[in-house]
């Protein structure tokens, strides 16, 4: 795909990490980029190495972080591509936080018209991204950017009755 048709696609974006609701996220995102005509964006956190005295190490520490979030970004894609039939734009990015991330992300990026969350299997509330998106609000360098929050543990027959 080109830069010109991408930019021209809506765009579904998705934090990808290791919880285990980030499935139905990821599985509603597609979806509904198939079922809209627009694509998905993967975005991946990299916290900062902590190593300030030895900078060959926190160099060392981020290349390998890198490389893990590109081979998880790669093995996510086959996903993303079954789904919708388009491969899925991959975004790593080095931050504090999640939430600082998504700002700058969403700020830079105007085809980005949807950020899709789930809440938390685990019982304990909705999830910290969730929660502290309720509780501050989306804020997003001024874009009003709609979220979608979805059950973290929908089966993918629920998942396609709501999508």
């Amino acid at each position: 795909m080109t830069d010109a048709a991408s930019t021209s696609r809506r765009k579904f974006l998705v934090v990808a990490d290791d919880s285990p609701e980030f499935t139905a996220a990821l599985k509603y995102a597609c979806r509904r980029a198939r079922s809209t005509g627009g694509h998905v964006a993967l975005l991946k956190v990299i916290s900062p190495a902590e190593f300030e005295h030895w900078s060959g190490v926190r160099e060392e520490i981020e290349r390998q972080e890198r490389e893990e979030a590109e081979v998880l970004l790669q093995s996510l894609a086959a996903q993303v591509v079954a789904e919708t039939g388009l491969p899925p734009e991959f975004i790593i990015k080095h931050a504090d936080s999640v939430r600082t991330a998504l700002k700058a992300v969403v700020a830079a990026d105007p085809a980005i018209k949807i950020l899709v969350l789930a809440t938390s299997t685990a019982g304990r509330g909705p999830g910290p991204l969730v929660a502290a998106i309720a509780k501050d609000g989306v804020g997003f360098g001024g874009r009003k950017l709609p979220v979608t929050v979805v059950p973290g543990d929908l089966t993918d027959e629920e998942i396609d009755a709501l999508a």
